[in-house]
C-alpha cells in the first residue's frame, strides 16, 4: 500500500510517530521517503540513532515546529502522504498556558492543511482525542476546533485529489505520560495517586493506533471522523495491576479533567455509522463534500447507530479486568517495550 509514496508524519519523535515509522519501514521497506517532522533535535538524533542511514536511506529528518508555517510549505514537498500527530496534549500545562496550545494545536492544524493543499497531497490523517468529545479543558478544546479543520478542508479542496480525515482514540497504554509509567515510576514509594476512585478511562495499545491510521489511509473517503471500539479500564484497577501492594490514596480530580471519557456524544448520533470495527462521524454536509450519509453506508456496508447514542468510557460494556490489565503489561513488555 506505501511502497513508492512518499510520507510525512508531524511529531514523528512521539510515542504514535515512533511506532508508526517502525510499521511503515518494517512492511513497507520500498516506501520512496518518510519524513520526520519535529522540533526536538535530540529525539531525531535519537531516532537517527536507531535507523542509520546506511541502512535507511528513505528516512529524512526534518527540524520544525507546525506553528512555522513556511517551514511546513518546505517540508512537505513532493510528499503524497500526511500524518499530524503533532500536538501540545499535556491537560494541567494547556490550562496554565493556554494560547501556546492554541497555537501548536489549532493554528498548526491549519498551517497543515494549507501547506498539504499547495503541495498536492494526496491524504491527510489527523491524530484526535476522546478530550476532543463534549470538551472541558483547553487541550480537548483546541483538537474539537483542529478536527472541525480538517473535516471541513474537504469541502474547499475543488479539484485538488486530496483526502482529509481525523481518527479519534482514547488514552494510548504505556505512552509517554499517561497514567501507568506514572505509576510505574511512583511504585517505589508504596503510594499511589487516586483522582477518583470512579474514574474510568479507554484503552488502545500504540498498535492499535497505528493499524487505525492505515485503516483510514486505505478506506477513509475524506470528511470522517473515526473512532475504534475499544475496552474501558478503571483507574483503581489499573493501579492494582501495576502495584497491587501499594496503598491507593484519593487526592481529587484536578482541573480539566472528566470522570469518564466520551468519544461519542449523542449530539454526534445522527451522523454517526457502525462500520464493524470502528464508528464514524460523518459530516452533515456530505462525506468526501459530495456524498450523503445513506450513500456512504450503501458503499460501504456501514450501518446507522441509533439516535441518542453515545460512546462513554464510564457506560461501556466492554471493561479490562485486573488480570487482563496485567496480562497486557506483560506482552509489552516482552516485547521489550518499556512503559
Amino acid at each position: 500500500m506505501l511502497n513508492g509514496t512518499s510520507i510525512l508524519v508531524t511529531g514523528a519523535t512521539g510515542s504514535f510517530g515512533k511506532a508508526f515509522i517502525h510499521t511503515v519501514l518494517t512492511r513497507w521497506p520500498q516506501v520512496r521517503r518518510l519524513v520526520v517532522f519535529s522540533r526536538d533535535e535530540l529525539k531525531q538524533y535519537e531516532l537517527a540513532q536507531a535507523y542509520p542511514a546506511k541502512d535507511y536511506p528513505q528516512l529524512r529528518f526534518f527540524l520544525g515546529d507546525v506553528r512555522d508555517a513556511q517551514r511546513v510549505q518546505r517540508a512537505m514537498e513532493g510528499v503524497d502522504i500526511v500524518i499530524h500527530a503533532a500536538a501540545l496534549k499535556q491537560v494541567p500545562a494547556a490550562e496554565y498556558n493556554p494560547f501556546e496550545c492554541i497555537k501548536t494545536n489549532i493554528l498548526g492544524a491549519q498551517n497543515v492543511i494549507e501547506a498539504a493543499f499547495d503541495a498536492g497531497v494526496q491524504k491527510v490523517v489527523a491524530l484526535s482525542t476522546d478530550k476532543a468529545a463534549a470538551p472541558v479543558n483547553l487541550y480537548g478544546a483546541t483538537k474539537l476546533c483542529s478536527d472541525k479543520l480538517f473535516v471541513a478542508a474537504n469541502n474547499i479542496r475543488g479539484a485538488r485529489p486530496i483526502k482529509l480525515s481525523v481518527v479519534r482514540y482514547g488514552n494510548v497504554m504505556c505512552s509517554r505520560g499517561s497514567v501507568i509509567p506514572y505509576f510505574q515510576e511512583r511504585a517505589a514509594s508504596g503510594t499511589l495517586p487516586i483522582t477518583d476512585p470512579r474514574m474510568t478511562r479507554f484503552n488502545i495499545p500504540l498498535r492499535g493506533g497505528v493499524e487505525m491510521v492505515l485503516w483510514a489511509l486505505e478506506h477513509a473517503w475524506g470528511g470522517e471522523i473515526l473512532v475504534p471500539k475499544l475496552p474501558s479500564y478503571r483507574i483503581t484497577d489499573v493501579a492494582s495491576a501495576v502495584a497491587p501492594d501499594c496503598r491507593q490514596d484519593i487526592v481529587g480530580i484536578r482541573p480539566g479533567e472528566k470522570l469518564h471519557e466520551e468519544m461519542i456524544t449523542a449530539s454526534d448520533s445522527p451522523n454517526t455509522v457502525d462500520l464493524g470495527r470502528y464508528y464514524a462521524i460523518l459530516p452533515a454536509g456530505g462525506v468526501g463534500s459530495a456524498y450523503g450519509i445513506d450513500d456512504y453506508c450503501a458503499a460501504t456496508g456501514a450501518q446507522r447507530v441509533p439516535q441518542g447514542f453515545s460512546y462513554n468510557s464510564g457506560d461501556n460494556p466492554d471493561f479490562l479486568s485486573v488480570s487482563q490489565l496485567k496480562d497486557l503489561l506483560d506482552t509489552h513488555a516482552s516485547h521489550g517495550a518499556a512503559c
